[in-house]
């Protein structure tokens, strides 16, 4: 099979890139190379930079290659950044993906999985989280990756496109090649690691006062290459000729508080992480913790490397291996 992966150079497309070529597909990169590494991208394999706002380039590249199926990783994802400025993330979250599909129809590329977002609920009133849960984002990042969702739904019904959108929770870990390296890092586990290896300034824990057994905001933490796993398994369903699957939560449902990370951070690299304490953000809810049921019944996923030790050992290895980043 053919698959052409956008934003396959960033920390969980190139993970889906490898897997790919692993099991024998024909893979084609695009990304615009911003926040991707091109190192991260396996020798030999074709990488075009294409940045999908740029309507004529994106289809061009699916027209050249034609391939069987997209898997659309390619995104701003920085919630706070959405907010100070939303312009970006309209262009390239709803606009890129709006001309993936107009391109994917030229193409005649009949299979696209999504990647998309818990920030599409907002700030749930239940949890665990199910799919069937009230769509109110509250920062233009989630907004631009829902609007995202109901266009390929929206092709989907109107063009006869198979459409899957997973909606991740929050992605951690690493393989032995291929780990995270953005620029600059948000994410609390990469964040917590550098901390400890004295790389960064103390990281900042905003609020230690939410109704949770610690007072820390609990989130749910799934291993990349689980992540990766549902990809595949989506993938593989739509090319078999199921159709459409419409939109599946990612998560592990074991909730871990940001005090349990800075824990197991500690257990695992031997270093206390420096904090400080700050007030909590608006609109962060006390635990977010994904029901994904859906994706075990409908598509036989079932996270198996997503304890919070094997998460977080798997991305301190890599830092040691890479404690620069790539090519740094």
């Amino acid at each position: 099979m053919k698959v052409l992966v956008t934003g396959g150079a960033g920390y969980i497309g190139s993970v889906a890139v490898l897997r790919l070529t692993v099991r024998g597909d024909d893979v084609v990169v695009i990304d615009n190379l911003i926040q991707g590494h091109p190192e991260a991208v396996a020798a030999g394999l074709q990488l075009e930079t294409v940045d999908i706002t740029d309507r004529a380039a994106v289809r061009r590249a699916l027209l050249a290659h034609r391939p069987d199926a997209v898997l659309h990783f390619a995104a701003l994802t920085i919630a706070p950044d959405s907010v100070r400025d939303p312009a970006p993330y309209w262009l390239v979250n709803t606009g890129g993906t709006l001309n993936l599909l107009d391109a994917m129809r030229d193409a005649d590329v009949p299979v696209l999985v999504l990647s998309s977002t818990a920030a599409v609920y907002g700030t749930p009133s239940v949890t665990p989280v199910p799919e069937t849960a009230p769509l109110d984002p509250i920062n233009p990042y989630g907004a631009s990756k829902l609007a995202a969702e109901r266009a390929a739904a929206a092709y989907a019904d109107a063009y006869g496109l198979s459409f899957a959108a997973l909606r991740y929770f929050n992605v951690a870990g690493a393989g032995d090649q291929l780990g995270e390296d953005h620029r600059p890092e948000t994410h609390l586990i990469p964040s917590a690691l550098d901390a400890a290896m004295g790389r960064r300034a103390p990281l900042s824990v905003f609020g230690a006062d939410f109704p949770t057994p610690d007072g820390t905001a609990i989130r749910d933490y799934v291993h990349v290459e689980d992540l990766i796993d549902a990809h595949l398994l989506a993938l593989d369903r739509m090319t078999d000729g199921s159709g459409s699957l419409g939109v599946f939560n990612l998560g592990s449902r074991a909730g871990a508080s940001v005090q349990d990370i800075l824990t197991t951070v500690a257990r695992v690299t031997g270093a206390p992480v420096p904090v400080v304490a700050a007030d909590r953000r608006p609109g962060d809810p006390p635990s977010l913790i994904a029901d994904a049921t859906r994706a075990r019944e409908v598509l036989g996923w079932i996270p198996s490397r997503s304890d919070l030790e094997s998460m977080l050992t798997s991305a301190w290895q890599w830092r040691q291996r890479f404690p620069t980043g790539y090519g740094h």
